[in-house]
């Protein structure tokens, strides 16, 4: 099978959503937000998580050059979205409503916005 699959699974984590991480070095942190969601691969830049250092190399916009910490991606499997009522870890439906798909938590019932 190849890296690139013409298969993509309906992601229940969007940008701006409050996530925790449940598995891995980060598991069990506060909740945060996620920056990015990277639908090719699976995964999702979240803030202050799986901060990797990054060597710059010198250059006219940086002269000092250094090391730098950045975030990692980490795959969505890993992260579960916080429910807006509790706070706790929940996972997502969709239902309808009004004519639009809307994303509900399955522990309070509550719309994610």
């Amino acid at each position: 099978m190849s890296k690139k699959s013409r298969f993509a699974p309906k992601l229940h984590i969007k940008k701006g959503d409050k996530v925790i991480v449940v598995a891995g070095a980060s598991k069990g942190d506060t909740p945060r937000e996620v920056l990015e969601v990277l639908t090719s691969e699976n995964r999702a830049i979240v803030a202050d998580t799986n901060m990797v250092k990054k060597h710059l190399k010198a250059t006219n916009d940086n002269p000092q050059g250094g090391i730098t910490e950045t975030p990692a991606p980490i795959h969505i499997s890993n992260l579960m979205l916080v429910d807006p009522k509790s706070g706790e870890p929940t996972r997502i439906g969709r239902r309808e409503e009004n004519g639009k798909m809307v994303r509900y938590s399955k522990k309070s019932g509550e719309i994610i916005k």
